[in-house]
């Protein structure tokens, strides 16, 4: 950030510097419930209430990156395999693994995948525990025993708890289907080392943030949490002047 010229009048002006304390109070009240971020217009307005809920450090990031972009990916069965589908792999082999996974299975259904044969599913170039995976959260979207689609309109520890649940679903899975598949307002990754480091750029710490750390910090931005990770991310990008695109997994 550069540095602040003094006034011709010979007064040196305080420059303001990001803080961690949590704000004071808004004095608007934010909207209720909290909307499904799946348009640009639900972004806006949560940018919206987010500056009421945190005018200096929201401010500062939206001065330095910018608006952030939206990432709105599929939801439901397709979405959370795809993410599945994509993990510790490159883009490319990503992709080539998704087209196959769907020319296999077009409609993505949840009792025809789960029923698959191992050679079906090895041959669109699954590894043994993705395998697993997806028969997991096969069995229970097909079972009833989760219902994806109604995730987002849960609270964020409640719909975060129930998909690491699903066997072979971690944390950043987790938080990833629910922040760019359904849109959930109030989702802070806190395992992503860029929200981190984003964190402690913005919020002037002299370490970076642990999870316990930044889950304890994001408490500042409820019922908004979901609309400062997309901020932290792109104000991360602006610092750092490089891409970072966190639903990159997700990409077809």
């Amino acid at each position: 950030m550069s540095r602040l010229q003094a006034p011709k009048s010979g007064t040196r002006k305080a420059r303001a510097k990001p803080s961690a304390k949590p704000p004071a109070k808004a004095h608007a009240a934010p909207v209720e419930p909290p909307l499904l971020i799946r348009s640009e217009d639900a972004l806006v307005t949560g940018l919206e209430q987010l500056k009421l809920i945190d005018p200096k450090i929201i401010g500062h990031m939206l001065a330095a990156a910018g608006h952030p972009p939206l990432r709105k990916r599929e939801p439901g069965l397709e979405g959370l395999l795809s993410i599945v589908i994509s993990q510790q792999v490159s883009t490319a082999s990503a992709r080539a693994i998704l087209a196959r996974f769907r020319a296999r299975f077009e409609t993505f259904d949840a009792s025809e995948i789960a029923s698959a044969r191992d050679d079906d599913l090895r041959g669109c170039g699954l590894s043994g525990p993705k395998m697993r995976t997806m028969r997991a959260v096969c069995e229970a979207v097909a079972s009833g025993a989760i219902d994806l689609a109604d995730l987002a309109h849960l609270p964020a520890e409640e719909a975060h708890a129930r998909l690491v649940t699903l066997k072979g679903i971690g944390p950043w899975t987790a938080d990833i289907y629910l922040l760019f598949c359904l849109g959930h307002p109030d989702i802070l990754p806190v395992g992503d080392l860029a929200l981190q480091e984003a964190a402690k750029l913005a919020l002037g710490l002299k370490k970076r943030p642990d999870q316990k750390k930044l889950a304890r910090l994001g408490q500042r931005w409820r019922p908004w949490r979901g609309i400062a990770a997309r901020l932290l991310w792109a104000y991360y990008a602006s610092i750092k002047q490089r891409a970072v695109d966190p639903a990159s997994v997700l990409k077809s």
